[in-house]
């Protein structure tokens, strides 16, 4: 996926303008995807315009210029449709936490237990803020099928994690008892 068919796929839920497009990809339903910063966002915007997949009408705001709202034409639902329709490149999972993990000969144990502790935090962050998102929407079947794919992950990885946690504190426990 390309930040051309996210914007499209932004813009098929609700008119936005680049900033609320940006919005949305950073903290909304569209973070789970790509990341895409402004240099990406407003040319891939201009360009979906010159090709007539975009409307685009200045919105009066007070006291700022004027914003420029978008919205999706028939021709750009039918480009976002084939878009979404090809299949999909490999996930990419990157992780500082998995890095850190990585490197476990260089930290001490109450290291590991603060990192661990902190991504089990984060995780269940995830997972309240999914299930927060399920209780106050009724999402489509998309929405439904990101949410169950996304909470099933989270979830094997919190019980991975606890494990590994269990161990390491069963290991620490383990030589003072010796």
């Amino acid at each position: 996926m390309n930040v051309r068919t996210l914007c499209l796929g932004v813009l098929a839920v609700a008119e936005a303008s680049g900033y609320e497009i940006k919005k949305e990809i950073e903290e909304g339903h569209f973070s789970h995807f790509i990341d895409a910063s402004y240099g990406s966002i407003y040319p891939a915007l201009i360009q979906l315009h010159a090709e007539g997949l975009l409307t685009v009408r200045a919105e009066e705001q007070t006291g700022k210029p004027d914003k420029k709202v978008y919205g999706i034409t028939e021709a750009g639902r039918r480009a976002l449709a084939k878009a979404v329709s090809e299949v999909p490149a490999k996930d990419k999972f990157r992780s500082e936490f998995l890095f850190q993990m990585l490197m476990q000969p260089l930290l001490t144990p109450g290291a590991m237990l603060n990192a661990i502790d902190k991504q089990l935090r984060d995780l269940n962050d995830d997972l309240s803020r999914i299930a927060e998102c399920q209780r106050k929407e009724q999402p489509h079947a998309g929405g439904q099928f990101v949410a169950g794919y996304g909470k099933a992950v989270l979830t094997a990885a919190v019980i991975y994690l606890e494990q590994k946690k269990a161990e390491l504190l069963r290991e620490a426990v383990a030589p003072a008892a010796e």
